[in-house]
């Protein structure tokens, strides 16, 4: 894999889900226990793939999301891409496709269908393909192995009794294949990630006043990806993403990322 190789012309596709955030505005944190009056009420898209190309698409991305979509603002139990339905993609309108990870299996089936693609063009054509490992379920665990870039929270490494970045990219580092990044954002710390040139670190920018942090980890991914997609290096790419977090916490929503 070649990080730096910018791709001209083709797009960055986001595997996962879009969902409905009900955002209740508060005066302070509540206590346990007691009653708080809200302020305000905001419906807002969501979910982390669509939270993740909405800010690739502000950064000045050409980007497709892919994932269960039906009209209204309300609904329950929506399907999550099958392996069946990847294969209608056409894989050459892309340079990077990222999965968030949710049906763990079927997701790795699919990454397979990227690997057959790349081994039969050239490496100019080839696939950048990034996961996102954040709940910690044992079927996610598997997509460890599968991304040439990979995306492992602060939860997931918290459950495997990791206490830092830096401690969780050398422990998790051994799951990965060779060559890959191996990153994770721990919020005020700021991100770490460890990949075959050895361990690098970005602070955090916090922004003057903490507003909204919903999404801020999308907004991380999303913000390195750009950044890795544009030909930048993994430092570059590693503090672009603290940076853009960081920003984005500073407001309500994602319009104020740029």
């Amino acid at each position: 894999m070649n990080l730096k190789m910018a791709a001209k012309g083709k797009q960055i596709l986001c595997v996962g889900l879009v969902c409905l955030d009900i955002i209740n505005v508060i005066d302070t944190f509540p206590v346990e226990d007691t009653d708080t009056r809200c302020i305000s009420q905001k419906w807002q898209r969501g979910g982390n793939a669509s939270n993740s190309c909405t800010v690739l698409s502000l950064l000045g991305a050409s980007c497709g999301f892919m994932g269960s979509l039906v009209p209204g603002r309300i609904s329950e139990n929506l399907p999550n891409v099958t392996p069946e339905d990847f294969r209608k993609v056409d894989l050459s309108q892309y340079k990077w496709i990222h999965w968030e990870g949710r049906n763990g299996s079927e997701q790795v089936a699919m990454i397979q269908q990227v690997v057959q693609y790349n081994a039969n063009v050239s490496v100019e054509q080839r696939i950048t393909i990034s996961v996102e490992i954040e709940k910690p379920r044992e079927e996610l665990y598997q997509l460890f192995g599968h991304g040439d870039v990979v995306f492992v929270s602060k939860d997931v490494a918290r459950h495997f009794g990791f206490n830092s970045a830096s401690e969780a990219v050398k422990g998790f580092y051994s799951r990965v294949k060779p060559g890959a990044h191996l990153i994770c954002a721990w919020a005020e710390e700021g991100a770490d990630t460890m990949g075959p040139n050895g361990l690098f670190h970005s602070n955090a920018f916090p922004p003057k006043k903490l507003v909204d942090t919903l999404g801020a980890g999308d907004t991380f991914n999303a913000a390195v990806i750009f950044e890795l997609h544009n030909g930048k290096s993994i430092q570059e790419a590693l503090t672009f993403g603290c940076q853009i977090a960081g920003k984005k916490c500073g407001f309500q929503g994602y319009d104020g990322i740029v």
